[in-house]
């Protein structure tokens, strides 16, 4: 092809030229130039983990990439040794939303060594600072400090913004935020005009003003001396009276994250919306976040409008009455607190926008919290052709991605840059928080997450890459090990199981590197390794396929700490209680191999931590747990608690944006009053009473759930309630008399942390006891095969469909059990109920007689039958099996309502 080339440029051939383009043109391109790949093909790799709160990334020509983090640390992931250093850190102001925020490398960066970054500088000024700092010898030299721009604001509350963006010219893009409180306008638009009122309460005078930078996206030119001129096209032109020339876009509550498209120039942000849950006749519009679109500059319409330009009224904040609606045609800022222009331009539509409940618009972007962003145009001429690099689909297309509902979606546009459609990218891949992503040369895509706790440092927060795969795909690695800590020698059998290769017919080749030095190795799948000195240990898998590609994965192994062994002995049963049964005697036993034993004086009763708690609500048992076989129960509450937005502002016992749990258990808890209340603020929002800091509103959440997560959270203040002390000693006699005829739970733990060893963590030891009611409802089994659970007529049920259809409810203890009653309605079928150990043809251990419609009294709902079970001091999986004739199925069920333990 090159040699045709230069020919065809020597010969300047018009029908050779032709040729070769038709020649070109049949060239076959890749499938993925048109459709969107399988999600198998992308690659999320973890680069590194564990970071405390990173805010934005920089990726470098190599792949190295620097990421700052919100209290001031500026840090660089090395790609070529895989390790990650502090290269500079800044004084920062790090309360509310303020901090290191901000950060850009000048194009030229790999030349001139010029990073800017926007922060909240330590120190009584209340500023925002943008600042040029050199980049040298892999340290942020903090003595280069050159101050280009600096910008009063309120400390005290919200929205800072603090995005940077180069663009296409060398233009430099910041965001800032509204810095206004939204605490006291009824989650609506904060335009408090009154007389005498602080300023922070008055969102015109920032982002409604023409003379104020705050609530405004800025457009500079850096320049060499550390300045920054005024590029053409801005909002105002240099000059005119009452306007900062800064402004590129005007009327912004919080662009927190923004994007410029390479090549067209386009500037893209996320803003984050207000609060309202729903619509006001004599307010305004419910609350909606926006991904913002500016082809040019312009006015985005806050505080005046959000959305398509729906239109908040002027509110009268002495008289408590609306006046008037705002015309986003002609909006007018009459604000006393208004340093600019009163008439400002038309106000432009959001791009996209989205409520907390379903968008009727957009209805694939869900419901709950948000937190939109706005991350890159793609376009794959830009980089490198790597076998990592995205698709042509992706080419034009715009990234966009929300903090609190943890999507990605990319954006199709028409020609001339308008909404066409998206689509959601990586659906199935795990999210945490992102907040920032970015593409790197070789056309990888790098993503930074914060993780699950706002305003915290989260395990799960880090930086990782995702590659693209067109033609053979690597292995997919996962790795575990039966136990991660132990005393020396440790003996720690791997799996590899979940290991697998997208590609059909490849076998795959393991290597584990147990130590790090390439000697002790395995080439097995799931092999077993001694660690005999003490140490943290990485042991690493690398998987290849028959092409060569190969992936690792890693997990961290700790030796030199056997963890503590905790028991809870009971006298009696471990898994249910009974009416008759008033008081529970324990002991708590603990041996630690470095530490001694709780029986010899070794360990203080006063470490050893030992508590009861009572739950009345419902609950879903998810897990057994090792040790002692007790069984998990998961909280419906904390269960809803977890599929909703709740741990973005709120942590069990660890500082957040909002109250803890137990906080928020403690002052409530007990207070019937406060429920009806309590719900109304968690479905439509508020704030005021932990603070300023507000909360969003769920309005996709229906009540009776609400009710159900308040419950759960109360409930975790009993665990001080239920004795006097707070805390139960070591061995002694418990009341069982919390329960009334809803028939809850009782959790009783004990833990114990070790010392820990020679640079080695503590160790947690713990055990827990789940006492249920005797009476369990099939329809809460662990596992079920064939067997459906429903309603009917009033019942919460298991249904089985098939013969040798099970339910299995796991670790369940005998002992002291003498029979089972079943309540059951064989329908128009027939069959026998069996109860097994282990599994569906483990131990026989009891069973009922042939069942049918026959057997049932008249005008009774079940039959109840009596199964006596043979005597049994085991913990084991138990399993109730149908067997029944051909004509069951789901239109005709065996139908199975609850299980009766009776003691003896």
């Amino acid at each position: 092809m090159i040699n045709l080339l230069n020919r065809i440029h020597k010969t300047r051939s018009t029908f050779v030229i032709f040729i070769l383009l038709a020649i070109i043109g049949c060239e076959k391109g890749s499938p993925y130039d048109h459709q969107m790949p399988e999600e198998n093909r992308f690659i999320k790799t973890p680069l590194v983990e564990q970071l405390d709160e990173p805010m934005e990334l920089e990726v470098l020509e190599d792949g190295s990439v620097f990421f700052i983090e919100r209290k001031g640390s500026v840090k660089l992931y090395d790609h070529a040794s895989g390790q990650t250093e502090v290269v500079g850190r800044l004084e920062v102001y790090p309360e509310h939303e303020d901090g290191l925020l901000g950060m850009a490398l000048d194009p030229g960066f790999e030349q001139n060594g010029w990073m800017y970054l926007f922060y909240a500088p330590a120190g009584e000024n209340s500023i925002n600072r943008l600042s040029r700092f050199t980049f040298e010898n892999r340290k942020m030299m903090k003595e280069s400090e050159v101050v280009m721009l600096e910008i009063p604001v309120f400390r005290g509350c919200c929205h800072s913004g603090g995005s940077l963006e180069f663009g296409p010219g060398g233009n430099l893009f910041l965001s800032l935020g509204d810095d206004t409180s939204p605490f006291e306008s009824d989650n609506y638009n904060p335009i408090d005009e009154r007389p005498g009122r602080a300023e922070a309460f008055d969102a015109q005078r920032s982002s409604g003003s023409s003379m104020d930078l705050r609530g405004g996206i800025l457009r500079i030119k850096p320049e060499a001396d550390g300045s920054y001129s005024i590029p053409k096209g801005n909002l105002f032109p240099e000059g005119t009276a009452n306007t900062r020339p800064e402004i590129y876009v005007l009327g912004n509550r919080n662009p927190f994250r923004i994007s410029v498209d390479p090549k067209t120039g386009y500037l893209y942000w996320g803003e984050v919306g207000p609060d309202a849950a729903e619509d006001h006749p004599t307010r305004g519009p419910k609350g909606y976040d926006e991904i913002n679109q500016a082809k040019s500059a312009g006015f985005f319409g806050w505080p005046y409008f959000v959305g398509d330009n729906k239109a908040y009224w002027h509110y009268d904040f002495e008289r408590e009455e609306s006046t008037f609606q705002y015309d986003p045609e002609e909006p007018v800022n009459h604000s006393p607190n208004n340093t600019g222009v009163k008439s400002l331009p038309p106000a432009q539509k959001a791009f996209i926008w989205y409520p907390y409940d379903g968008s009727e618009e957009f209805p694939e972007l869900g419901e709950g919290g948000r937190n939109a962003m706005a991350g890159p145009v793609y376009y794959s001429v830009l980089h490198d052709d790597s076998d990592k690099r995205f698709p042509k689909y992706f080419d034009g297309k715009l990234f966009i991605y929300d903090w609190m509902r943890n999507w990605i979606f990319l954006v199709t546009m028409d020609k001339n840059g308008d909404y066409e459609k998206m689509e959601p990218f990586m659906p199935s891949t795990k999210f945490d928080k992102p907040i920032d992503m970015q593409f790197g040369k070789d056309g990888s895509l790098y993503i930074l997450e914060y993780g699950t706790f706002w305003n915290a440092q989260n395990d799960d927060a880090g930086l990782y890459r995702i590659t693209f795969s067109e033609g053979n795909r690597p292995p997919v690695v996962q790795v575990a090990a039966d136990k991660n800590k132990g005393g020396a020698p440790l003996r720690v059998n791997f799996s590899s199981e979940g290991t697998l290769d997208h590609d059909e017919g490849d076998e795959l080749t393991y290597f584990w590197d147990f130590e790090g030095d390439g000697q002790k190795k395995s080439h097995q799948a799931n092999p077993s390794h001694t660690f005999e000195r003490p140490g943290i240990y990485r042991p690493t898998l690398t998987v290849t396929d028959p092409s060569g590609a190969a992936m690792s994965r890693n997990l961290e192994i700790q030796v030199g700490n056997e963890p503590p062994q905790v028991e809870i002995a009971i006298k009696g049963n471990r898994s249910f209680y009974w009416d008759d049964l008033k008081r529970l005697t324990y002991s708590v036993l603990v041996e630690d191999q470095e530490d001694g034993s709780l029986e010899h004086g070794q360990i203080d009763s006063d470490d050893v931590q030992v508590s009861i708690n009572y739950l009345a609500g419902g609950f879903d048992k998810i897990m057994a747990s090792a040790g002692h076989q007790s069984t998990e129960y998961e909280p419906v509450g904390k269960v809803l608690m977890e599929g909703s937005d709740c741990y973005a502002c709120h942590a069990l016992d660890k500082a957040s944006v909002g109250p803890t749990f137990k906080e928020i258990a403690t002052r409530y808890a007990g207070d019937s009053g406060e429920m009806d209340r309590l719900v109304k603020t968690v479905v439509n929002g508020g704030g005021g009473e932990w603070g300023e800091r507000i909360m969003p509103a769920h309005p996709q959440l229906k009540e009776e759930e609400v009710v159900t997560m308040l419950e759960y959270i109360f409930a975790l203040d009993n665990e001080e309630k239920l004795t006097e002390k707070g805390r139960l000693p070591i061995t002694g006699e418990l009341d069982l008399n919390k329960h009334g005829e809803e028939r809850g739970v009782y959790f009783f733990r004990a833990s114990y942390m070790d010392k820990g060893g020679e640079g080695l963590d503590p160790t947690l030891g713990q055990d827990e006891v789940q006492l249920r009611f005797a009476r369990v409802l099939a329809a809460t089994a662990d596992d079920t095969h064939e067997a459906a659970k429903a309603n009917n007529k009033g019942s919460y049920l298991i249904k089985f469909t098939a013969d040798g259809a099970f339910l299995n409810f796991r670790s369940i203890d005998l002992n002291g059990i003498g029979s089972i009653s079943v309540e059951v309605d064989p329908a128009n079928t027939s069959g026998v109920l069996e109860l097994r150990l282990g599994g569906t043809e483990g131990h026989l251990i009891g069973k009922t007689p042939e069942l049918s419609k026959s057997d049932k009294p008249e005008n009774e709902r079940w039959i109840n039958v009596e199964i006596p079970i043979e005597a049994t001091r085991t913990q084991e999986d138990l399993f109730v099996v149908y067997r029944g004739p051909e004509k069951t199925s789901i239109w005709n069920g065996f139908l199975l309502n609850s299980l009766y333990f009776k003691g003896n």
